[in-house]
């Protein structure tokens, strides 16, 4: 039993378990302001249109009420919230992307192909590790066969 609280104390801590918890906390609130955001403003603007407020439509088959209107401000509110969620992550993905961009060029930097195997090498290497095919001449050589071409 101890060990199952002591599992669930590292699970329940964990990073990604917080965040989740604040993602939850931030959408409920978010939620609520959409919610106001259709039910205060859009419905109504809505109703100065076509005459009528879309939360108070319904049908009455007898006793049963069926309040197509409270759906249809429910739709209104799923739709803008997609779309905020769509441009949130969008966002993000593009920040994401960014990220990803400078880290490959800085990797690109790190690393050259050998001409003969095309492996993936330190920049710095002179020797391929894998062919084992001098890529640059040391500077000793380099300079000799300058002087003697001289």
């Amino acid at each position: 039993m101890k060990n199952l609280l002591k599992e669930f104390k590292e699970f329940a801590l964990r990073g990604n378990v917080m965040e989740l918890a604040v993602a939850v906390i931030m959408g409920a609130a978010f939620q609520g302001i959409i919610s106001s955001l259709t039910g205060d403003i859009i419905s109504p603007v809505l109703g100065l249109f076509g005459g009528v407020d879309f939360s108070n439509l319904a049908i009455n088959i007898g006793d049963a009420s069926i309040r197509y209107g409270a759906f249809i401000t429910a739709v209104i509110n799923f739709i803008i919230m997609a779309f905020v969620i769509f441009l949130m992550v969008k966002g993000m993905n593009k920040l994401a992307g960014l990220r990803k961009t400078k880290d490959s060029e800085e990797e690109e930097e790190k690393t050259k192909t050998c001409p003969y195997c095309y492996t993936e090498i330190p920049q710095k290497a002179v020797r391929c590790p894998h062919c084992t095919t001098v890529l640059v001449k040391r500077k000793k050589q380099a300079s000799a066969e300058i002087q003697s071409e001289d």
